[in-house]
């Protein structure tokens, strides 16, 4: 009888290409990847029907062509420790078509960027069983909710790679912090326009437009444009206070501001200097109190500086 594979057993690595679609030789010591709620579609593509007239019914069968894979999970937001050092999650924000800024011992500084994106060769073991995904590239959304843990919900596609049986590589993930819960000690700072806000929920996500080009003599998965959003919830307050109606309908831009963490190392800031709110659409009952869905709309003041995501 076949062993069965263990659900659980999973191991994730994944390292940025110094030549596009080619394995820059990941390692279990220095590329593991600490992360959660991972789900993989190992085949995508489609099934190209053949349609020939035959004297007789049944099925033909079908071609699989165009295909990729695609893998989404979680990492826990948290910086490396030290200030100045990137994140062991670092390489999947420069695969998401950010630059990596470091300035040592002070900070690193993620902003994004519209050329010269960085591509990464991505494995993963379900098992022994090994998947790969090649010249990958991706997006990911930042979640703060209060009380819970602070995440980046990722998605990655990558150029089809056959899976094959191998020995999981054994990871190494002490570069992995452990985050801090989103609470009124640990994010001491939450403005919309200046104006400090009682916050549930926050996300910014990437929104990159990711797409496999698939054709005769070049092969590659693209990231070719981005529309990035910032969703909340928080307490309603008067309009004297903060406008969002009238700002909405002026199209004024705001800023928006975040910071979680508290010491030297694991301070996350993120900055969207001029983000234009869109129609709030009512108020919601939260034990009682009035809160706000509020969708905002992160734009460019020079050009890639819609946010920046700063470790400090």
């Amino acid at each position: 009888m076949a062993t069965s594979i263990k659900f659980r057993k999973m191991v994730m690595l994944s390292k940025l290409e110094t030549a596009y679609g080619t394995d820059p030789t990941l390692t279990g010591a220095t590329n593991a990847i600490l992360a959660k709620n991972i789900t993989i579609s190992p085949m995508e593509g489609q099934d190209l029907g053949r349609d020939l007239i035959i004297p007789y019914l049944g099925n033909q069968g079908t071609i699989p062509s165009g295909l990729y894979a695609t893998m989404q999970f979680d990492t826990e937001l948290a910086g490396s420790g030290t200030a100045g050092v990137a994140p062991a999650w670092g390489p999947l924000m420069r695969a998401a078509g950010f630059a990596e800024v470091l300035t040592p011992t002070t900070s690193v500084a993620y902003n994004p960027i519209s050329d010269l994106i960085e591509s990464a060769y991505m494995k993963f073991w379900m098992g022994s069983t090994l998947h790969a995904l090649r010249g990958a590239r991706g997006t990911g959304t930042v979640t703060q909710d209060a009380q819970g843990i602070p995440i980046i919900r990722w998605q990655f596609w990558g150029l089809y790679v056959d899976p094959t049986e191998a020995t999981p590589a054994v990871p190494t993930l002490t570069a992995f912090k452990k985050p801090l819960v989103v609470s009124k000690a640990n994010t001491p700072t939450f403005t919309v326009n200046a104006v400090p806000l009682v916050m549930r929920n926050f996300s910014l996500d990437f929104a990159c437009q990711v797409e496999p080009r698939l054709l005769v003599n070049s092969e590659s998965i693209e990231l070719v444009d981005r529309a990035e959003r910032i969703n909340m919830t928080v307490e309603a307050v008067p309009v004297t206070t903060l406008d969002v109606y009238g700002l909405a309908k002026a199209q004024t831009t705001v800023a928006a501001n975040i910071v979680h963490g508290t010491a030297a190392g694991n301070i996350c800031t993120i900055v969207a200097p001029a983000c234009q709110i869109l129609r709030p659409t009512g108020y919601q009952n939260n034990q009682g109190v009035a809160e706000w869905p509020l969708v905002l709309a992160p734009q460019p003041v020079v050009g890639n500086d819609q946010f920046t995501l700063t470790l400090t």
